[in-house]
C-alpha cells in the first residue's frame, strides 16, 4: 500500500475524531471541568498532529535544503 494513502486515511480518522470532540463539546457533552479538559487536550492533540502531518508533507520543505536569499537592497547594482 502507498504509503502517502496510508497517511490520508490516517488523517481522515484524526479529523472525524476532532469533529466528534467539537461536537460533544459544543452540544453539551461536557457535564464537568475535568471532562473538559480532557476533551479538549484532546481536541488540541488533534490540531497539533494534523498540522505536523501537513508540514511534512509541504512540497516548500522539500527543496534538498536549499535555501532563498532575496536581496532587500534598494540599489540594484549594488
Amino acid at each position: 500500500m502507498d504509503p502517502l494513502v496510508i497517511v490520508a486515511k490516517l488523517q481522515r480518522i484524526m479529523q472525524d475524531n476532532l469533529q466528534r470532540v467539537g461536537d460533544a463539546m459544543i452540544s453539551g457533552g461536557v457535564d464537568n471541568m475535568e471532562k473538559y479538559q480532557y476533551m479538549l487536550g484532546q481536541a488540541r492533540t488533534y490540531q497539533y498532529l494534523l498540522q505536523e502531518i501537513s508540514n511534512l508533507l509541504d512540497s516548500k520543505e522539500q527543496n534538498d535544503g536549499k535555501g532563498t536569499v532575496i536581496n532587500i537592497d534598494r540599489d540594484p547594482k549594488a
